[in-house]
């Protein structure tokens, strides 16, 4: 049984008729105006677990698991490429028919909040982009063994092979390279995601999900078409460099910034307090 997040409700969006696409997992809590969080790569819904009840009293929150990772459906031989990611999310927004909606993006997530901003502008309201994924070496900048991690999954011939062992320690270590606080990755989750991990055909997931990373830069030419307002949040420790934040607060000139002092990639994982205040300022 997946890790509960309290008050919340699981539920399964069915896939839509004559489309190659699988179901898609959502947790849902609260009442106010739809705010729809997106999580970073190689977590899922859970990954905002702290934050959900922290405003579940002002939003009706939508934490979608995305596509083929978490528990939404996984089909084989689906893109995980940037288009077919932002495709999962345009569908929530679109077949629930949310409107005045508010897009909380972490690492991956961020990105597609943004893209799918620019996509949807008349359902989307604003988007808080949290530490957006769209430098070269992302989660190999965690450190030596994230590289050697990712470069093997990435492999040719062997590649397949590595995306199928994921060893405790080693997902621990590579996570926990992305918390300033490294007491913030509790043991539960860690739990929670081996066990959506070992899903059969996840292992093709992973793959495609980090050969992805030059179409999430690539999405970063869709920024300046985004309308809805924009804040751009990053943690101090990011993976990121400062060349990389200024670049999209170029791309982004109107968009509000915040760094938070000491925190790494995962902001929702160690500082839920600061999107939590962010949303409640802006709700």
């Amino acid at each position: 049984m997946p890790l509960h997040v309290p008050g919340t409700t699981s539920h399964t969006l069915p896939p839509r008729e004559g489309h190659h696409e699988g179901t898609l997992r959502y947790l849902q809590a609260g009442t106010g105006a739809p705010l729809v969080l997106l999580h970073t790569v190689r977590t899922q819904a859970e990954h905002f677990r702290h934050l959900i009840p922290a405003v579940a009293d002002r939003y009706t929150v939508y934490a979608l698991d995305l596509p083929g990772m978490g528990y939404s459906e996984i089909v084989p031989g689906a893109s995980h490429e940037e288009p077919a990611l932002r495709a999962g999310v345009e569908r929530l927004l679109t077949d629930l028919d949310l409107h005045d909606v508010t897009l909380l993006g972490e690492s991956m997530g961020a990105v597609l909040a943004l893209t799918t901003a620019a996509d949807l502008p008349d359902r989307v309201r604003r988007v808080v982009a949290v530490n957006t994924y769209d430098f070269r070496g992302g989660i190999a900048r965690s450190g030596l063994l994230a590289r050697v991690v990712v470069g093997g999954v990435l492999a040719p011939g062997v590649g397949p092979l590595f995306a199928r062992v994921e060893p405790e320690a080693a997902l621990r270590r590579i996570l926990r390279g992305g918390l300033g606080d490294k007491s913030a990755l509790r043991e539960d989750y860690l739990d929670e995601l081996l066990r959506s991990g070992a899903r059969p055909g996840y292992p093709a997931v992973a793959r495609g999900v980090y050969r992805n990373l030059p179409g999430l830069i690539a999405a970063r030419s869709r920024y300046p078409e985004v309308k809805a307002p924009v804040h751009l949040v990053y943690g101090e420790r990011d993976w990121s460099r400062p060349a990389d934040r200024r670049a999209n607060r170029e791309l982004l000139s109107d968009a509000a910034f915040t760094q938070v002092p000491g925190a790494g990639h995962f902001i929702a994982l160690e500082r839920p307090d600061v999107l939590a205040d962010l949303l409640q300022a802006a709700g």
